[in-house]
């Protein structure tokens, strides 16, 4: 969403200054009639391949910043747009201008560390634009666009904006749009009134079309040149917009949008209430016919009668907001009720205040006495937080959920509030202070190593240029196609029905419709799916929301989907399950129930000191990938040939699917992948519903077709990772020692099979090594979209049980977490709890030097001590080991193949199995190509992955491709180079172009493959389901706020083993990236769905991943050395997936800062903890006098307004 290009525009002043200002916006919501008399500038417009790169690209791609590189685009241009407005920023700067910017990729910290180089550097080019300098002195006028619509009328002066006023008083008033969009829009920013700014006597009035960035700017100013006691209510509001949105949206959205819109959740909206800011309201004369001109001026107070109710405020429809007067606080000797009720507000994290959602009107006359005439003191507390849990005495269905937290919150924010006023009325105030910090280590490579053998170097991502300057080509990026026309899928709004009728009479009448496409058009099989058990259209049921039901056909992609919402659906809705609970309750399981059984469970407990009993729930997480899926079906007019491009991890699947749906053998699908910008399993299958789809509309219609979900449509539709539940019971000896376990884990597999068999009790052991296990996984039958693999495929789930069950026992025996894991640690020849044997066994040297890097008990102390001195804050510390076995479970899986193309200039081509999505598979095959043939990277190419190049590709996934792929890449060059060898002995002089010459007429192009020995035997429990394991261990500190659940992550050391790493720069990438995406699901990422089984959460404003400010303060990270792996290309190790799990040492570090808290309380027994932590969780945990005056509402009394699936 975040545009990759600079809007450069003069800002007109009623003093008749001009200034330029230069700003990124979300091109997703900036009008683009707004952009008349902006100059616009692009990432192609800084820099390019073909001349050179921008500083600030350059600096991106070379620091490894770049991964998938989807989200590049907009992180260059965010980080050119600060050097443009300031060319010598400070780190915070930097930080601050990312805020808006989100990467799914990098982990952030390579992105942070390569524009360090900019703070405090002078020097920075950039060129002003010319066409801005010529518009200077330039009369504007007044513009209107109109299209089918939507009509864009952009006055110049007041007048004519009290003239259009008149004429459409249904017309909303526009700025950035960061809110709504209507279909009559009148634009005020070249009104000089309503951008005006002006410091009067009583406070600063700000025109109402002044956006909030430039707010912030003059807020910010005068706190630094005005008497502290005069700005504390500016300081408020800017630390309150400090947590407004990012600046993409602060750069556009306008002070007076911002109140008008009445959003019950606004940030600003309570400072201003607080403050008693004024507002300056213009009243319109309706209706005019002979004149146009305004009755007069008005001003009203924004207090608690302002906000009259839900979106509704007292502002008439034939007023206009002019402008909003911020005032001076005042200076006062003693406590100001209002004053302090405005600073209140800024002491908070957006996403914590966000939860409230409370109006704040007729919320004040049963509070407000309590501070009359009263000290400051502990029996007002008690009175105030008294009547406040009664104000807030909400419904437990309220909308949005969370109520205990709500409520407790209201009672925190107050106390937190009280504190604060008692440190200002004792003039004291101190604190602990953060230090920044970070650190990658990387592997060296051996001695005499030649310097164009490239394997074990830091060598950049190989498409990081073209990435960087926006010159990379995804899916969406290819051309059209001549009579190409767009395709937006129709889908279930019920989560569970009977289709009645379908009705797309209306949607014919929408301009560019074409036709409608359904199950009866399918010319092949309308089955598909991995277990078959899916349909490409659904017939006559519905099994989930967002269930694809048909797709329309336009000549646009924007009548497309207006003909989309015109078709009508009847349902007959039956009965949904939603929850694995529900699922439990009415057995609704996939049939294949999968079991591991070890040694003797019951004899286990019975020589057990003692055993515990419990269960974690462990939410669902969303891919997230930045790119969404996209497809585009090009038929070639015989024999059933059709060309595919498609976003997709596997295309062998995409290929044997698409074929089946349209009635032809495979040979005439070609499926094309240049890259994906980003995928983590999501497009390993679930690409494949909305390939089919396309192909069945491109093969009726007989022209290419073209679909790119937005990102609600692929949060609806795709599914993502299983939502877990795990109850075990665990024997253990006084020392911690683990004797038996029994454990059951259920997973929400969705409406279809998919991939949830392959989610398996592999990784139930985390790392430890359990005498007896008896343990059962279940994949339930439930009517949500189907959950597929996702980055670890179930792997992270089971270690999460297993590490709270080992969490648990430490508490129970009174020992320390790291000395009960210590102990229980597998040992090199350990055979695990399916029998295999563990070779090459690395985990106690990384813990170990974990240990040691991480100053770990040294660290311990300091926390100790801080937590007794501080109350409402504590720290916490764990850490966490992982092992992770690597190789796809289906041992024919494990195969790949590679196609190599020597030319006669010596250049060489590489296709191979698998697909590019960022982790930088292609760099790696090409290192790989270099170090068998002998010769430098840059005579290497990778194109593409096709079908049609290299046949019956295994998927992406499992974090082997670079195992199977470079083995493949491997034998295929040695194959070239014994075809070499007779050429080479004759000519040992040559160069590498004259032995290709003489080679010439010799074929050199082949293709290879290598298979690994696996396979495993579920019923026996025996056999080799890995080839080997890659290990590694984190330890993590984090700040929790007792008050509001919030939590800083201080600092995190991994070490981690990946072998003799081929390319140890993208190798750590994998590791922060994995990290960082883990950081998401364990505290931050949860999916809300309704009881019957609707997604809340569809896109960034209601599903929020982890961003620029949410990595560890300090981000260690360093590679495991001298540890070759016999079992892969060039002693390598995979590095995809096995360090996503090492971020459950923040989780249970979280937990660890809970349990100090809780023995404030005097609770020292284990407790329970779902995932992922979020502030909700945290606070609730922390239970104290406020927690307990606002009891649970008991469950089955009421209906829930989402429910944990």
């Amino acid at each position: 969403g975040v545009f990759p290009g600079v809007l450069s525009r003069n800002v007109f002043f009623i003093s008749g200054n001009i200034t330029i200002f230069h700003h990124t916006a979300n091109a997703c919501l900036f009008p683009i009639c707004a952009l008349h008399h902006v100059a616009v500038t692009t990432v192609e417009g800084i820099g390019n391949t073909k001349s050179r790169l921008h500083p600030v690209q350059e600096r991106i791609a070379k620091s490894h910043g770049s991964q998938c590189g989807f989200c590049t685009p907009g992180i260059v241009m965010s980080m050119y747009t600060l050097l443009r407005n300031k060319p010598e920023p400070n780190m915070e700067d930097i930080e601050d201008a990312f805020q808006g910017n989100l990467c799914r990729c990098t982990g952030y910290r390579p992105i942070l560390e390569g524009y360090r180089t900019f703070a405090k550097v002078s020097g920075f080019e950039c060129h002003l634009n010319s066409f801005l300098q010529n518009q200077k002195n330039k009369q504007q006028k007044q513009l209107c666009f109109k299209g089918e619509r939507v009509m864009w009328i952009q006055p110049t002066t007041l007048q004519e904006l009290v003239a259009l006023k008149s004429q459409y008083p249904n017309a909303k008033l526009v700025v950035g749009n960061t809110e709504v969009g209507k279909r009559k829009s009148s634009s005020p920013t070249w009104i000089a009134e309503m951008n005006a700014v002006q410091h009067t006597e009583t406070g600063v009035t700000f025109g109402a079309a002044c956006t909030l960035s430039s707010v912030e700017e003059v807020l910010r100013k005068a706190v630094a040149e005005l008497p502290s006691y005069k700005t504390e209510v500016f300081k408020a509001a800017l630390e309150q917009l400090r947590w407004f949105a990012g600046p993409q949206i602060r750069n556009v959205a306008a002070l007076g949008g911002n109140i008008m819109t009445a959003s019950p959740i606004s940030d600003l909206n309570p400072v201003l209430m607080a403050s008693g800011s004024k507002l300056t309201l213009l009243v319109i004369r309706l209706p005019l016919i002979s004149s146009c001109s305004a009755e007069g001026k008005r001003t009203v107070t924004m207090d608690e009668n302002f906000f009259t109710g839900y979106r509704k405020t007292i502002v008439k429809p034939e007023e206009i907001l002019l402008s909003v007067e911020i005032p001076y606080s005042r200076e006062v000797s003693k406590f100001c009720p209002h004053v302090a009720k405005a600073e209140v507000c800024s002491k908070r994290r957006c996403c914590i205040f966000s939860s409230l959602r409370t109006n704040y009107f007729n919320k004040q006359e049963a509070v407000s006495p309590v501070f009359s005439c009263r000290d400051w003191n502990e029996k007002l507390l008690q009175d105030a937080c008294r009547l406040l849990a009664g104000e807030m005495d909400l419904s437990p269905s309220a909308p949005g959920g969370m109520v205990d937290f709500r409520r407790t919150l209201t009672l925190s924010f107050f106390f937190k509030f009280y504190l604060t006023v008692l440190l200002k009325l004792s003039k004291h105030h101190n604190g602990p202070v953060s230090v920044a910090g970070e650190g990658r280590t990387a592997c060296e490579v051996p001695k005499g190593q030649a310097a164009e053998d490239m394997v074990g170097r830091p060598l950049m991502h190989v498409s990081a240029d073209k990435q960087a300057c926006g010159e990379a080509v995804y899916c969406d990026d290819i051309p059209h196609f001549e009579n190409e026309l767009y395709l937006t899928l129709v889908t279930s709004t019920k989560a569970h029905a009977k289709i009645i009728s379908i009705d797309a009479s209306e949607a014919q009448s929408v301009p560019g419709f074409v036709c409608f496409v359904s199950a009866k058009d399918i010319p092949g099989s309308n089955i598909t799916g991995i277990a078959n058990d899916e349909t490409v259209f659904a017939e006559d049921v519905v099994t989930c929301v967002g269930h694809i039901i048909g797709a329309v056909l336009a000549d646009t992609q924007e009548h497309s989907r207006r003909a989309a919402k015109a078709v009508k659906i009847k349902y007959e809705e039956l009965k949904p399950i939603v929850t694995i609970q529900e699922a439990i309750e009415n057995q609704s399981f996939f049939k294949s129930i999968k079991k591991i059984i070890k040694g003797d469970v019951k004899k286990g407990f019975e020589e057990s000191d003692h055993i515990l009993e419990g269960e974690m729930y462990i939410g669902g997480q969303e891919h997230f990938y930045l790119e969404t899926h996209c497809t585009v079906a090009v038929p070639k007019g015989e024999g059933g040939e059709m060309e595919l491009f498609v976003s997709t991890q596997n295309l062998m699947k995409t290929q044997e699917f698409v074929a089946s749906a349209l009635g032809v053998p495979s040979n005439r699908i070609v499926v094309r992948v240049k890259r994906m910008g980003g995928g983590f399993g999501g497009k390993e299958t679930r690409s494949t519903i909305l390939t089919t789809a396309v192909s069945v509309a491109a093969f009726k219609i007989g022209r290419p077709v073209r679909c790119m979900l937005d990102r609600d449509e692929d949060m609806l539709i795709s599914g993502g990772r299983h939502p877990f539940l795990g109850r075990y019971k665990v024997g253990f000896m006084k020392n911690g020692k683990v004797k038996s376990l029994e454990v059951s884990y259920y997973s929400n597999g969705g409406n279809s099979a998919d991939l949830s068999y392959g989610v398996t009790l592999f990784h139930l052991d985390n790392s430890y090594n359990i005498p007896n296990v008896s343990s059962m996984g279940t994949v339930c039958k439930t009517n949500l979209s189907s959950n597929t693999a996702f980055r670890g495929f179930g792997g992270p789930q089971g270690m999460m049980v297993a590490e709270c069950w080992m969490s648990d026992i430490a508490q129970k025996c009174g020992l320390p977490p790291e000395e009960v894991r210590k102990l229980n640690l597998y040992n090199e020849g350990d055979l695990t709890h399916f029998n295999q044997k563990l070779e090459g066994f690395t985990l106690q040297r990384c813990w170990d030097e974990c240990l040691s890097s991480s100053s770990f008990h040294a660290r311990k102390k300091l926390i100790e001590e801080f937590n007794k001195q501080n109350r409402w804050k504590k720290r916490g510390m764990c850490i966490i080991p992982t092992k992770f076995g690597i190789s796809f479970t289906v041992p024919f899986l494990n195969q790949a193949g590679a196609l190599v193309h020597v030319y006669t200039d010596g250049s060489v081509l590489v296709t191979h199995g698998g697909t590019e999505m960022g982790q930088g598979l292609h760099t790696k095959m090409i290192q790989v190509a270099s170090r068998s043939l002998g010769i430098p990277t840059s005579k290497i190419y990778i194109s593409e992955t096709s079908t049609n190049t290299v046949p019956n590709t295994s998927p992406t996934a499992a974090s082997v491709s670079a195992d199977i792929n470079g083995m493949a890449v491997h034998n295929a060059c040695q194959t070239i180079l014994k075809r070499l060898d007779p050429i080479k002995q004759s000519n040992p002089k040559g160069s590498w172009e004259d032995w290709i010459k003489t080679a010439y007429e010799d074929c050199v192009s082949l293709s290879a493959t290598g298979i690994p020995d696996l396979g495993y035997d579920f019923e026996k429990n025996e056999g080799k389901p890995f080839c080997y394991f890659s290990y590694g261990v984190a330890c993590s500190e984090v700040e929790i706020d007792c008050l509001t659940g919030d939590h800083k992550n201080v600092r995190t050391d991994i070490v981690m083993d990946v072998g003799t790493s081929l390319n140890p720069a993208i190798d750590i990438g994998q590791i922060e990236g994995a990290f960082v995406q883990g950081l998401g699901l364990f505290t931050m990422e949860e999916l809300r769905y309704s009881p019957e089984g609707n997604l809340y959460t569809r896109g960034p404003g209601a599903y929020k991943i982890p961003a620029f400010g949410d990595i560890p303060t300090e981000f260690y990270v360093s590679l495991l050395r001298d540890c070759p792996n016999s079992k892969a290309v060039y002693s390598s190790k995979a590095v995809g997936e096995p360090p996503l799990f090492l971020s459950a040492s923040v989780f249970y570090a979280i937990k660890d800062a809970i349990y100090s808290a809780r023995k404030e309380s005097g609770l020292t027994e284990p407790f329970r903890l779902d995932s992922p932590a979020t502030p909700e969780r945290i606070r609730n945990a922390c239970v104290d006098i406020f927690t307990k005056m606002c009891p649970s509402a008991e469950p089955g009394t009421f209906k829930p307004w989402s429910v944990r699936v």
